[in-house]
Parts: C-alpha cells; sequence; structure tokens
C-alpha cells in the first residue's frame, strides 16, 4: 500500500482536496492519481461496482500519488475489510447514526487490539505477501483513516459522541441526505444546512477529530476552510463531463450545429 497522502497532509495541518470518480476505466483513475489530487472518493454506496472492479481501479491510480479512499452501503463491514486488503488507503462509512456503528466500522478495518480484522495479509495492501508482518500490521492501522458521515438528525445529534470513538480520524457531513431529510433537498443557502455544517465542525473540534463535506465552489470550499475543515471533495468526473459537453453544445449553436 502506498502511505496516505491526506495523513501525512493532516498531521501537517494541511487541508486536502479530492475527488469523486464515477467512471470505471482505468486510465480515468491512472491520470488523475498522476496529476497529484490528494483523494480520489469511489463511491459503492449508489453505484454497482464489485470489489474486483474497484479492486483493478486501485491499481491503476496506485502508479500516482493520491489516496484511495472508499465508501461502501450502511452496514457493510465485511466489505470494508476485502476493500482495505484490495488496498483502499481509507473508508468513508455512511449514514452513521450511532456510537455503535462507528466503533462497528473501526472494528472492521482496524486489527487488534484496536479493531478486529482478519489477518490475511497476501493483498496488495501487503504489497502480496512481501511486507513483513509486524509491519503490515502496525502500517495498517495507523497508516491508513476512517471517515464517519454524518447525514441524518439522528447522527448530527450523536456527532460528538461518534467523533471521540478511538479509530474515527474524522467526520464528514454529507449535505445531499440531510438536506433531502430536511425537507430542503439541494437548497444548501438554506440556514439549516450552516447550521448543520457549523455542528460537525463543533463536535469534531470538541472531540479532537477532523472534519469535511462536499464543495461547490472555490467561494464555498473557502468558507468551509476558514471554518476548520480539512478535507474538502469537490465534483467528480461524470460532472465535469456533463459540464463540458453542454459548455461545446452552447460553443457551437451560431454556427448552426444543433444537438437533439
Amino acid at each position: 500500500m502506498n502511505s496516505s497522502k491526506c495523513l501525512a497532509k493532516w498531521e501537517a495541518g494541511q487541508p486536502v482536496l479530492g475527488i469523486t470518480l464515477h467512471l470505471t476505466d482505468p486510465s480515468v483513475f491512472e491520470l488523475t492519481s498522476l496529476m497529484g489530487m490528494d483523494v480520489i472518493w469511489v463511491d459503492m454506496e449508489h453505484h454497482s461496482h464489485s470489489i474486483e472492479t474497484v479492486n483493478g481501479l486501485m491499481r491503476a491510480a496506485r502508479v500516482g500519488s493520491s489516496d484511495l479512499m472508499i465508501r461502501p452501503g450502511n452496514g457493510e463491514y465485511n466489505q470494508m475489510a476485502r476493500l482495505m486488503e484490495a488496498g483502499a488507503n481509507g473508508i468513508m462509512y455512511p449514514r452513521c447514526r450511532t456510537v455503535k456503528e462507528a466503533k462497528l466500522a473501526v472494528k472492521s478495518i482496524k486489527f487488534p487490539p484496536m479493531g478486529e480484522r482478519g489477518l490475511d495479509a497476501a493483498g496488495p495492501d501487503a504489497h502480496y505477501g512481501l511486507t513483513p508482518l509486524s509491519e503490515y500490521l502496525v502500517t495498517s492501522n495507523k497508516g491508513t483513516f476512517l471517515v464517519i458521515q454524518i447525514e441524518d438528525q439522528e447522527g448530527l445529534a450523536a456527532a460528538q459522541d461518534i467523533a471521540e470513538v478511538e479509530g474515527v480520524d474524522l467526520l464528514f457531513f454529507g449535505p445531499g441526505d440531510f438536506s433531502l431529510q430536511g425537507g430542503f433537498a439541494g437548497k444548501f443557502n438554506d440556514s439549516r444546512y450552516w447550521d448543520a455544517v457549523e455542528k460537525v465542525a463543533d463536535s469534531a473540534k470538541s472531540a479532537g477529530k477532523l472534519w469535511g463535506t462536499p464543495a461547490f465552489s472555490s467561494e464555498h470550499a473557502k468558507k468551509l476552510l476558514d471554518m476548520g475543515a480539512m478535507l474538502i471533495t469537490y465534483s467528480s468526473d461524470l460532472s465535469l463531463f456533463r459540464k463540458r459537453l453542454t459548455e461545446i453544445k452552447d460553443e457551437f449553436k451560431h454556427l448552426g450545429i444543433n444537438f437533439s
């Protein structure tokens, strides 16, 4: 496993920027990582990627310097361990509402004494058995990170207790589901959005942990960074592709070229 760029930057007091990649062409991951993005977020909660597919995508990304943060579905604890074995630098656990869930996530991705992860030591994260076991056990625990997503009122109410769980590195506010469940879907200028962001930030700080959330522009990101955010995610390959195709259509309209 490559050493974690995110952990190194956080230790130095620096925020990190990530991008979500939805497409499953390894060259997209290879290019993104070669360009030096801090972290690539792979979403297995809302997409149909298999672990085998994600394993290949992570392998492509390892030619560059990007960390790989994988989000499984809620409650998919066994899958989390397999993703770590495939070489993930970090796990983002979604829809967390309770301390119990956070502790189960820690147990799933950390070896004893911190967790209860089973030992294989033959996958990419152990360089296929080339890493000495004593070194592997230490680096697997200390060199990987766990991000816990807060996405509803129940999770928000428990945010500080969740952040205080040993092994949780960062709280990540999920504005999409939070706004959907709160009845203001996608309205991120709503005061309820900012109140929730502040609550997550304060909870993480009180527990001595980091926090983050998606940003929708550089101006938005600046506000979040000023509030102490240490993990900012911005856009995705699909969003950028769609945006540029729309711009191309608009650019060529004056030439009489139209698209159905």
